[in-house]
């Protein structure tokens, strides 16, 4: 079977779930091998991200993958259309961090693709036919993948009452898919709205986007589309999460009550077996089974953070953006960056004329602006913004000049609440500390500051 992509461009628009930003999709043609890339057009630099699970950060209620400093929120639902439909290769432009919920199923996506017209390429697809079975089990919770030639999925769901429980088996090709998947729709238990709440999700949530599940009752704006229609979502939410893998997969996959930490799990253990299966050298990974429920943490820990990214968490710009590198993440807690001081900084105008000398001022924001860059990597840093609150321990020992390479460590030393930080942090020159000062520093919706 050939590859595919799209003979043009379409967009939509929408109300994202969880962050409840409004956000414009669009979705273009791509060459042969290229995989669904998702592209931010809100960050700098536009970064694009091709997710794998090796990149998965967050499961709760959505797949979230994260890479270098880039994220992308609850994007199983455009994977499965892409996936559903046949199209292998294309570009999804976004400018925000999570796609519009729409109607809360994949059937405007598959609309999407529809008006973008998928055409046939000239190259074969790659596809790999699980070799050996694959079981993840999480208490009465549990996902098999078992060889097969195709992509067929047994699925049942079922709430811990037992009162909505729901069965289904399906070989999935574009027909099928969209016929009999794509437009069931995304649900929730009413009892979980509230910590859902609590926690940040669902900000953009609705019964036009959802279906509520309050004891025996349904509650959405329209009757269901499906008398089964929640074990339709899952199945719908598996086609997805299994693209992780990174490859399209023939299996026979049997999922009883499962979620997107058990398909991320299963993704990976495919993931494994294809890359052993064409490289033989492949280092195994530990079995995903036996690491719990817990969300996969798989990517790499970052040692430099270059300007592109650094632009991409703090909203500060050219005059005041006052760290050009990160050159070493020590830990989670520290980091080490760099400020190449020119004369042709702006201040040095007025500061002092005949007499360059960096302010102790900006001293002491470079510092803070280091110190904010560990806060926003420890926690969700979309839309978020790191505001600088008092200094103590000040102390400046030396001037620093035009020519000078400023070396910024900061270290976190107390967190509450992941809102307000203390960092100690240092400014030096070669081996001499020149400015040094205990800060702290608030994480506050962007807009919203103290």
């Amino acid at each position: 079977m050939k590859q595919r992509t799209l003979q043009r461009e379409a967009s939509i628009m929408g109300k994202s779930l969880h962050t409840g930003q409004e956000v414009t999709l669009t979705i273009k043609p791509a060459p042969e091998d290229t995989g669904i890339v998702f592209r931010r057009i809100d960050l700098f630099g536009k970064p694009e991200v091709r997710p794998v699970v090796d990149m998965v950060s967050d499961l709760v209620r959505n797949t979230t993958v994260s890479s270098d400093h880039v994220k992308l929120h609850t994007i199983e639902h455009v994977l499965s259309a892409f996936s559903g439909m046949g199209v292998d290769n294309a570009i999804v432009e976004m400018d925000a961090s999570e796609p519009p919920i729409v109607d809360g199923s994949a059937r405007p996506f598959v609309n999407l693709i529809r008006q973008a017209e998928p055409v046939t390429q000239n190259k074969e697809r790659a596809c790999f036919e699980l070799k050996t079975p694959v079981t993840i089990t999480d208490g009465n919770r549990s996902i098999i993948a078992l060889p097969h030639d195709g992509l067929r999925i047994t699925c049942t769901s079922s709430d811990d009452r037992g009162i909505h429980t729901q069965h289904l088996t399906l070989d999935i090709d574009p027909e099928v898919y969209e016929a009999q998947i794509a437009a069931a729709r995304t649900f929730t238990i009413y009892e979980d709205i509230e910590e859902l709440l609590k926690k940040g999700l669902i900000q953009g949530g609705s019964l036009d986007s959802a279906i509520v599940i309050k004891g025996d009752k349904i509650i959405s704006r329209e009757p269901l589309r499906f008398k089964d229609e929640f074990v339709r979502h899952k199945i719908l939410d598996i086609i997805g999460d299994i693209t992780l893998a990174g490859i399209a997969v023939k299996a026979h996959i049997i999922a009883v009550r499962t979620g997107h930490a058990l398909n991320a799990k299963l993704s990976a253990s495919i993931r494994q077996q294809w890359l052993e299966a064409t490289d033989p050298k492949a280092k195994r990974k530990k079995n995903p089974e036996s690491e719990g429920t817990k969300p996969i943490h798989v990517g790499p820990v970052t040692s430099a953070i270059d300007i592109r990214q650094i632009l991409n968490l703090i909203p500060h710009r050219y005059p005041f953006v006052l760290i050009d590198r990160v050159t070493e993440v020590v830990s989670e807690n520290e980091l080490v960056a760099i400020k190449n001081v020119t004369i042709n900084e702006p201040y040095f105008q007025g500061h002092y004329p005949g007499n360059p000398v960096m302010p102790g001022v900006l001293q002491l924001e470079a510092m803070s602006q280091a110190a904010g860059l560990l806060m926003l990597r420890l926690t969700s840093h979309e839309n978020r913004v790191c505001y600088f609150m008092s200094a103590d321990k000040v102390k400046f020992r030396k001037a620093i000049t035009p020519g000078d390479q400023v070396q910024i460590r900061a270290k976190l030393v107390k967190i509450r609440g992941a809102k307000i930080g203390i960092a100690e942090c240092t400014c030096s020159v070669g081996d001499e500390i020149v400015s040094s000062a205990e800060i702290m520093f608030g994480v506050f919706d962007a807009g919203k500051g103290e």
